[in-house]
């Protein structure tokens, strides 16, 4: 006899519980729906520099802000628009300057770093054809873990400011 009320009871707490994770209010924006977001980072003056020469790779520029709690390691990259992309980082070597895939990039917790010419950017290779300047494509990060950040950039031409 006792089994029946304890079900009950069971139950009913379930879906008490299964109510409440319903959370916000009717009035609050829902979160979209695979949204590529790490909670808070953030990139601005996002650009995609296309290649002076058809058929060579774009460079992508940005600042990223990592406002968040955690150190963050960036390992690759995606560009809707390419069929591939590296994040790149540049160094002297042997007295001259040399462009190659980067390692992983650490950003610590409330740090910032800067990939513009000269620097760490991301190499979009094989950009879809009638890509042009002022269109806009899609940027993926990835982090060590796997988490992602996606972002716009807009397509600039070669001899535009970079």
């Amino acid at each position: 006899m006792k089994k029946p009320i304890y079900a009950a009871l069971l139950l009913a707490g379930a879906s008490l519980g299964l109510a409440a994770c319903g959370g916000g209010s009717a009035d609050e924006p829902a979160a979209e729906a695979g949204a590529e977001t790490i909670e808070g980072l953030e990139i601005s003056d996002a650009r995609l520099v296309l290649p002076p020469v058809a058929g060579n790779p774009a460079a992508i520029y940005f600042e990223l802000a990592n406002n968040s709690d955690r150190n963050l390691a960036f390992r690759s990259a995606e560009v809707e628009k390419a069929a591939r992309a590296e994040v790149h980082d540049s160094m002297e070597y042997d007295g001259q300057m040399v462009m190659g895939e980067a390692p992983p990039i650490l950003v610590e917790a409330g740090g910032k770093e800067t990939f513009a010419p000269g620097g760490k950017h991301v190499m979009a290779f094989e950009l879809a054809e009638g890509f042009a300047a002022g269109d806009t494509t899609k940027v993926t990060l990835i982090v060590a873990g796997g988490k992602r950040h996606t972002f716009e950039a807009s397509a600039r031409a070669a001899g535009d400011d970079r």
